[in-house]
């Protein structure tokens, strides 16, 4: 055997991380389509249940530092994201970060529910659609934290399915057509597509275009969020990619 010595390569841009659900088939994808390219990007999976309860949704916290050390520890993230926007209500936002940083080195955590929080303040929405998957007890939670941030969601939709698998093969016509009947309902600022799994950045224009309001949606605020964290323009669909303060 030969032995060489080498010499190191220069660090790259410092790395995102994202927890994403085991039963997540969209938020990967959507958040690869939003970065810049050559933005590292490592995700971890946490365990989650097929089925969308609020037991279920809390259930996660057990597994939650495990899945951050699972991530390559070889230097430190930029920001590491939690991908569900039902649990980060259920747990609590504080609690999400804690349970990540004791399993990995990050200056920054965020996840949908403090990025919609966010992404709202910087667009002055106080009033919004909501439009869920889920049954009606998951959303709950999520419509108790915003309206505690001082955004209201007195118009609210549903599709009522608690399959995940069902979630993501909602077709976008769907989603189209029940954002925009609930955008009719009421005094509105905007309207919010809950939950990382639903297939909703090919939808968030159209919906824009129809309703002459912002429309966000949980991976958009995510990547937003992600790019606000460490000074990076992200390509997100909508009003929001103008929204940069």
């Amino acid at each position: 055997m030969t032995r060489y010595s080498y010499t190191r390569a220069p660090e790259t841009a410092a790395p995102l991380g994202m927890i994403v659900l085991q039963t997540d088939e969209t938020l990967e994808n959507d958040l690869r389509l939003m970065l810049p390219a050559g933005q590292p990007l490592y995700i971890s999976r946490v365990p989650s249940a097929p089925q969308v309860t609020p037991e279920s949704l809390r259930a996660m916290s057990g597994h939650m530092t495990q899945a951050a050390s699972l991530l390559p520890q070889a230097m430190p993230y930029a920001a590491i994201g939690y991908g569900c926007t039902s649990a980060s209500a259920q747990i609590g936002t504080d609690e999400v970060a804690k349970l990540i940083m004791a399993g990995a080195q990050t200056a920054h955590v965020t996840d949908p529910l403090s990025a919609l929080i966010a992404a709202c303040k910087a667009l002055g929405l106080t009033r919004l659609a909501f439009l869920s998957p889920y049954t009606a007890d998951v959303s709950d939670r999520l419509r108790d934290a915003l309206r505690a941030a001082g955004i209201e969601t007195p118009v609210f939709g549903s599709f009522e399915e608690a399959d995940e698998a069902s979630v993501v093969r909602i077709a976008p016509q769907s989603i189209i057509e029940a954002a925009c009947d609930l955008a009719a309902q009421g005094d509105m600022h905007g309207i919010f597509l809950s939950c990382t799994n639903l297939r909703t950045l090919d939808v968030i224009e159209q919906i824009e275009a129809r309703t002459s309001m912002p429309c966000l949606s949980s991976n958009q605020v995510l990547a937003w969020a992600l790019g606000r964290c460490i000074d990076m323009a992200v390509a997100v669909p909508g009003r929001l990619g103008q929204a940069r303060a």
